[in-house]
Formats: structure tokens, sequence, C-alpha cells
């Protein structure tokens, strides 16, 4: 890419501002101009006879490296997220919606965590793959990208396909894999190269683009994004050993003991410095994956046709029948988010300072969502520290400290929020509704008069009322209180979507 950078300096028309600035110093600026492109054609030449020699280390991603994708990945990569499961380690927060489409954020859902990657790495064809509870997903993703990624000549979208029986298959989806299988029909009309497969519930930010020159620079049938760790945190993990070149010999499912001694492998191979190499002797697959086309239908369909899952059954079956499976190294922030707890401490880790561990402010890999229109946030006499607030919230003469305040949020007087999440309201209610609920004795959407709430995650449109608390006052690690409104997992209280707590409860 640079090489051809600096040869079209040297034939590139004099700019604008250069050809102005001639028309008053003929003669000096043109000189300057020649001199100019005649050094560059010089460098591009000295350039040209350089050998261009590629190494393992090239597959890192960072953001000094270059990716020139040829064909672009928006004609040449589809992308296909996978929605998951029933998210029964998130329940209650899925209970009225499926995964992908969880709050997150203050103004966000998980789903827009992969979209926008994608669309930051120019992959503009894109799939979501899900089987439950999948109507307030399809409605976000109609109303968020709906319109605004086809270009001219490009066509691009953003998908839901939702799992359905046929004749030839009358299961819903058994896993990541046959997923996939069930909707190759589909994916192998689209004239591509490579198939992103990529999870529904993972905080991020990756240029796909460097991960797929990768799998392409080292000729790689599959190739698997890989996350770099220490051994406390390899025991709950999958673990891949490589060889020199970074091709994966050897997969283990949360390996311990002796078995995970065996599983160290030199990072330094996939581009870590010496250092951190040491820091982190294991490499994790984080769930994402590139496949080339032709390699996919094959494992499909030829290969492995009854295999439900990526990283347990088709992935360790490729390397043994000898396919090139190449790990590429992610080397940044990475969060699963599939329990309570995980979600809790990813939300609340974007409050942390000096900096945060997922930061939302970056102006070159924004993360998109749903254009809502809502007016800004209206604090009086609060105090606020450490905290998020979304759009569109009503805070009066409350305290608010390590938290994340959702979009549409009301905080009345007196209240005391920390360390807590709050998810918002999808809807306002109007000044006569809450006037007809306080006549009856009603409790509107919001945190009630001299709430205290600490530790808890507060769904959507839930109804807390005056001087509750919820603080878990008995520490309790786990419980099921569905008919109260509520559940304990973690010892984090999370309330329920559009549930009510009445007036004087303590939790």
């Amino acid at each position: 890419m640079a090489m051809m950078a600096m040869g079209a300096a040297s034939w590139a028309p004099i700019p604008a501002p250069a050809r102005a600035a001639a028309a008053f110093y003929p003669g000096r600026d043109l000189a300057a101009a020649r001199r100019r492109r005649g050094a560059a054609a010089a460098v591009a030449a000295v350039a040209a006879r350089r050998p261009f020699v590629f190494t393992p280390r090239a597959v890192s991603d960072s953001r000094s490296s270059q990716t020139c994708l040829d064909p672009d990945a928006s004609t040449s990569v589809l992308g296909i997220i996978l929605g998951g499961g029933a998210g029964t380690r998130l329940y209650p927060l899925t209970k009225k919606r499926a995964k992908p489409a969880v709050p997150l954020g203050a103004n966000y859902r998980l789903i827009d965590i992969p979209v926008s990657n994608c669309l930051n790495s120019n992959v503009s064809k894109i799939y979501v793959l899900t089987q439950f509870n999948s109507a307030s997903l399809n409605r976000h993703l109609s109303r968020a990208y709906g319109n605004n990624i086809s270009g001219y000549k490009n066509e691009g979208f953003v998908e839901v396909l939702a799992a359905q029986q046929s004749p030839e298959n009358p299961n819903w989806f058994q896993g990541t894999a046959d997923a996939v299988r069930q909707y190759l029909w589909l994916f192998e009309e689209h004239n591509v190269m490579e198939f992103l497969i990529l999870a529904g519930d993972h905080l991020y930010r990756m240029d796909y683009q460097k991960f797929i020159q990768a799998h392409r620079e080292t000729d790689a049938d599959i190739t698997v994004a890989a996350l770099p760790m220490d051994e406390q945190r390899a025991t709950a993990f999958g673990l891949m050993k490589i060889d020199d070149e970074g091709r994966i010999i050897e997969f283990a499912e949360k390996p311990k003991g002796e078995k995970l001694k065996s599983m160290m492998v030199d990072t330094t191979i996939l581009g870590l410095d010496t250092e951190r190499a040491k820091e982190l002797p294991y490499i994790a697959s984080m769930g994402i994956y590139v496949f080339s086309k032709d390699v996919m239908l094959k494992l499909l369909h030829e290969n492995f046709p009854a295999a439900n899952d990526f990283g347990s059954e088709v992935i360790p079956g490729a390397t043994e029948i000898g396919m090139r499976v190449q790990a590429y190294l992610y080397d940044g922030y990475w969060e699963d988010i599939g329990t309570i707890e995980a979600f809790y401490n990813a939300n609340l880790g974007i409050t942390k300072k000096p900096v945060p561990d997922f930061s939302f402010y970056d102006r070159s890999a924004p993360i998109y969502t749903q254009p809502r229109y809502l007016p800004p946030s209206k604090v009086l006499d609060a105090d606020v520290t450490d905290s998020v607030i979304g759009e569109g919230c009503v805070i009066r003469h409350c305290t608010i400290n390590h938290s994340v305040v959702g979009l549409r949020s009301c905080i009345s007087e007196g209240a005391v929020i920390e360390d807590s999440l709050l998810m918002g309201a999808d809807y306002y209610e109007t000044e006569m509704d809450k006037k007809a609920l306080s006549e009856t004795g009603g409790i509107p959407i919001g945190i009630g008069k001299n709430a205290h709430i600490r530790k808890a995650i507060i769904d959507k449109n839930a109804r807390i009322g005056e001087n509750v608390k919820i603080i878990n006052v008995d520490n309790i690690q786990e419980a099921s209180r569905e008919t109260d409104g509520y559940f304990i997992k973690s010892g984090i209280v999370t309330v329920i979507k559009d549930a009510l707590i009445p007036s004087g409860t303590v939790i």
C-alpha cells in the first residue's frame, strides 16, 4: 500500500492550492512542486527494489499497521453475527428480549458493538441469527441501520434471520455451526470470499479488515481471533496451542493442572513484546472466526454435516483433517457479556477513571445505534460523580455516584444511586398519566423520592416507589423473587423490566 501511494505521488496532478499559488508565483511554486514529485518518484523506485517479507508478527491488531484488502471488504466479506441461545445466564434481562438486544452503556444495545465494528471495518453485508425473543432486536436493527448503510452500488444491509422449521430441517438452531448451516443456502448466494463469524454478546472494538488481511496473507482456511491471557484467567477459557508460524495445532477446553501448563505458547510469535509475552503465555479463542467461503461449505456439508458447534467440533476437526487454521492475536479490551456479573462489571467499567475499560468516545471508530432524537438530559441541583448519563434524563435533587443512568431515566428528589446500572425507559409518561397514577395510588416510571439503590441493575420501565431501599441488606448471593419483581445473582439485585416495587420496600 505504501509503495502504491508513493508511486501515485509521482504522477498525481498538482493540488488546487498549489495551482492557485502558482498563479501568483509561477516560477518558484511550479519548480518546487516538480522537485517534490521527483523526490517522491525516487523514493518509490527505492521502495520497489525492496523485497516484501511477511512474518507472523504482522497479524496483530494494532493501530499502526496498514490494511489493503483487494478485493474490498464491502464486496468480498459477509458478516454473520450469532445471537446466541436463550441467554439463561443473563436472565431476567433476557426475559422479554434476545440477548443481543440487552441495553448497554446508557444509550446502546449489545448488538450495536459487532454491527459498528463491521461498519467501521467496511463490512456492510451483515446477517444476525437469532431464535429467542427476536421482536425487539429486529425493531432496533431496522430503526438503527435499515436506511443508513446502503449507498450507490453498495448493497449493504443488516438483516435478522430467525430460526425456522422447514421440510429439510424441522429443528431449531442446535448450536453456532448448525445455525450457519441452516442458512447456508442463503449465504452461498452472496459472491464473497470469506464469511466473518461474530458473537452478539461481546464488548470490544476491533478492525476486522486487519483480521481478514491476516487470513488472506497466511493463506489460511480458517482464522481464529485469539486473546492473550495469564494463568489465572486461562482456566475459564478454551485455549489454543500454535506452532512457530501461528498455526493452531491443539485445542483444550478450560484445562487445569498439567494440561494447562502444556498449553503455554510463545505469544511473541503473534506480535506481543517479550515482557508482555511472559505475563500472558496463553491464548484463548474469542469465538470470532474468518472462514474462506469454499472451506465453510465443505466443512458443514461434507466433513462435519452433523456438527453443531464451531468452537468444540468444527474448528478442532478442521485441524485434524489438515486444514490450515491460523491464530490472529487481538491485544485489547474484550469482555464476554454472558452473565449478570460480567454485564454489570462491563457497564460500570465505562465509568472508570482516568481511563475507562471500554470507551464510546472514539472518533475514528464510533459505536452506532438507533437515532432517538431525545432532548438533552436535565440535571437539577443534583450531585453526580464518576457516572455516565444517557439521553433525555430528568434528574432532580439527588445523589448519583459510580453509576450508569440510561436514557429517559427519571430520578426524584432525595434519591441515592450508587454502584448501579439504571436502564431507563422506552417512553415518557405524560403529566396527565402521572396525575392519574397519583390519584389512584400508582407509581410512575422511574426512581421515587428518597429511594436508595446500591449495586443493582434496574431494567427498563421499572417503577420504584418512594423510600424504597434496594441495597441487599442481608448480603444474599443468589435468590429468585420473580413474583416480587427481582432476582439476585452474584450479590447483584436485578429488577425486572416493567416491574413495580411498592413504596417502603426493603430488599
